[in-house]
């Protein structure tokens, strides 16, 4: 059995929160919306303790969090609904990097074809934006700024925190890609400013198929974000369907244990990181690390070895470790 390495595309499901889990499905398969019986009851009880864990991890008030399939469908909700407020203000220019999840990049190409305008930043060689680039392109009509947190296949943390500063400072909406520092930045994503936040449960050690999309308060009053699908008013009309109980409540469960141990994990991080680097050193292969590190979440690294495939390099390391050469939703491209 190889050893598992990419986390950043999912990571294994803590034995807590399966339990977890496993408990809801055995006994509270109540429907969370049914007001009629103890069932619908005691399910929609697990889900606002669920509620109440994510957005505590986050820093948030519970009311602002609200449960997805996934930070996919976050980003779709948080890009494409905003549509009509822009129809309705005429703000049709959005700011975005080129380095962002196609969960962000295809939306928004949804919107070019709708007549928006789009302005991408690129990184430098450090694979970090210029918050003075990205915020020099703000103008009058501009809807939307969105810009990842930390970069999926190099790790690299971009300056949300210098680019919400700003931005707070006028009328333009920030929406910030969490996927990869849920649960690890903790601290960060406490002191950061933005209207929208997107997350995924199974990128810190919880369940396939669940996330959040944070939407933050101003002046008592939600972001302008409309529904992309119709059918039912749950999550306050944001996203219908009917709640997947167990896996919000294991959502909940890797949000606590992530907010109780994360200290530990990143020592734990750094110390693996170290380790590697080292006998990276010590091989005599000619290798680069790539992203400047200073800016590098402790969990990941990106590594090229000059002259070889990555694609060889995966096929003949298979039984190994498990590696990836990018992110997992270009693997097929």
């Amino acid at each position: 059995m190889s050893v598992y390495l990419d986390y950043n595309a999912s990571t294994p499901i803590d034995e807590r929160v399966l339990n977890m889990m496993i408990e809801v499905y055995k006994n509270n398969y109540g429907n969370a919306d049914s007001r009629t019986h103890d069932y619908g009851d005691n399910a929609r009880k697990i889900v606002e303790f669920a509620r109440q864990n994510v957005a505590e991890l986050l820093g948030v008030k519970k009311d602002e969090v609200f449960f997805t399939s996934g930070a996919t469908e976050s980003d779709n909700i948080s890009i494409l609904g905003l549509q009509k407020y822009a129809e309705e203000t005429g703000k049709r220019h959005i700011i975005t990097t080129a380095i962002e999840h196609k969960a962000v990049l295809e939306p928004i190409d949804v919107l070019k074809k709708n007549g928006f305008e789009t302005t991408y930043i690129k990184p430098d060689i450090s694979g970090r934006i210029s918050e003075d680039e990205l915020l020099t392109q703000v103008r009058s009509d501009t809807l939307l700024v969105s810009v990842m947190h930390v970069n999926n296949e190099t790790g690299i943390i971009q300056p949300i925190k210098e680019i919400g500063e700003e931005l707070s400072k006028s009328d333009v909406l920030f929406h910030v890609d969490a996927a990869q520092s849920c649960g690890k930045l903790i601290d960060d994503l406490h002191n950061i400013k933005y209207n929208m936040l997107s997350a995924s449960a199974h990128k810190m050690n919880g369940p396939q198929g669940i996330g959040a999309l944070v939407l933050k308060k101003k002046r008592y009053k939600l972001p302008p974000v409309k529904p992309i699908l119709f059918g039912g008013g749950q999550e306050h009309g944001i996203r219908p369907g009917t709640l997947p109980t167990a896996l919000i409540a294991g959502f909940g469960e890797a949000c606590k244990i992530a907010k109780a141990e994360y200290p530990q994990n990143i020592k734990a991080c750094h110390k693996i990181k170290e380790t590697l680097i080292a006998l990276l050193d010590n091989s005599g292969l000619e290798y680069e690390i790539n992203g400047e590190q200073m800016f590098c979440i402790p969990s990941t690294i990106n590594v090229s070895f000059n002259g070889i495939n990555s694609e060889a390099l995966m096929l003949s390391s298979k039984k190994y470790c498990g590696i990836s050469n990018g992110s997992a939703c270009n693997s097929s491209s």
